[in-house]
């Protein structure tokens, strides 16, 4: 008779409907089997057969291979589902015991963001699909020269290649951290700087250009975007020029009541819209458009063509 054995801490629902979903292809070849619990001595098993009736059939090695299969394929949405978690936590507690009890949390929460892909990354899901593969891969050969398991110590000392992606994931979740908080240090900073100050302007327009620059405007419609460069021409030449790092420096320096931002499509630098408003919470308005916004459009559309426009905002 050939057969599997898997050793468990408990037989849980959840295990045996994954495998029972599995085995269901093996009904679909007309291949017999059953599946037995057994409860003894304190620990759970779960027992895979083969009816004898196939053995007698052409090509029977095929049925305990697919059987083979099918449980590895189940047992890996498992492990998973049940281990991962853990696994995770241990690498975090190990490799990066430095770190309080908070931030280790905040790391597993970004860890487990990453191997559940939640943000529907493309790498993301290949590298789901690959771990997924390594451990059908590790389950099908150690089936192949064994037909017991013990689920809890295959995932200890069986898995170190699912256990390295996992560490892999692990020290990018660290990096994201450390951005994340040197991120919200500088904005903490930048706010800081804008608080000391008294406003310069009550309200600034900032216009997206199509070629990345910004023209800065003030409550009464005027152009005061060459005082933001003269405040830094000075420093740095005109072509070494950031121009999202000038547009945040000059907003800071005028530290205006309210910032209107017009032609949103145009801004290419997404992250910087959010800067901006990290720093100037409750100050940030998007136009939704406005005579601003069609004649800056147009204004860029000339310039692409090379056209002279004939209107000045």
């Amino acid at each position: 008779m050939q057969f599997l054995c898997i050793g468990i801490d408990s037989c849980t629902d959840d295990i045996m409907r994954d495998i029972l979903n599995e085995l269901e292809q093996l009904r679909s070849h007309k291949i017999d089997y059953s599946v037995n619990e057994d409860n003894s001595n304190g620990s759970a098993s779960i027992i895979f057969r083969i009816s004898d009736d196939n053995l007698y059939k052409e090509n029977s090695g095929q049925s305990y291979k697919m059987l083979k299969t099918l449980v590895s394929n189940a047992l890996a949405d498992y492990i998973i589902r049940q281990y991962e978690q853990k696994l995770i936590t241990r690498i975090i507690n190990s490799n990066y015991c430095y770190f309080n009890s908070l931030e280790r949390k905040e790391i597993l929460k970004k860890a487990l963001h990453i191997t559940r892909n939640e943000d529907r990354n493309f790498f993301n899901s290949l590298f789901q699909v690959r771990r997924r593969n390594t451990i059908v891969r590790k389950l099908v050969d150690y089936f192949d020269s064994s037909n017991s398991l013990i689920l809890d110590g295959f995932v200890n000392f069986r898995l170190k290649d699912y256990v390295k992606d996992l560490e892999e994931i692990v020290d990018k979740a660290v990096d994201d951290y450390l951005m994340e908080r040197e991120y919200k240090e500088f904005i903490r900073l930048l706010r800081y700087f804008v608080d000391i100050q008294d406003p310069k302007f009550d309200t600034i327009h900032v216009i997206a250009g199509f070629d990345n620059r910004y023209t800065l405007l003030d409550e009464t419609k005027k152009e005061i975007t060459s005082e933001c460069i003269q405040e830094f021409i000075s420093e740095i030449s005109e072509e070494d020029i950031n121009y999202d790092d000038l547009l945040v420096s000059s907003l800071i320096t005028f530290a205006p009541r309210k910032i209107v931002i017009h032609c949103t499509g145009q801004l290419r630098n997404k992250e910087l819209l959010e800067t901006i408003k990290n720093v100037f919470p409750d100050k940030v308005f998007m136009c939704n458009g406005c005579e601003i916004c069609l004649l800056s459009v147009a204004k860029s559309e000339a310039k692409k063509h090379h056209e002279k426009p004939t209107y000045k905002i």
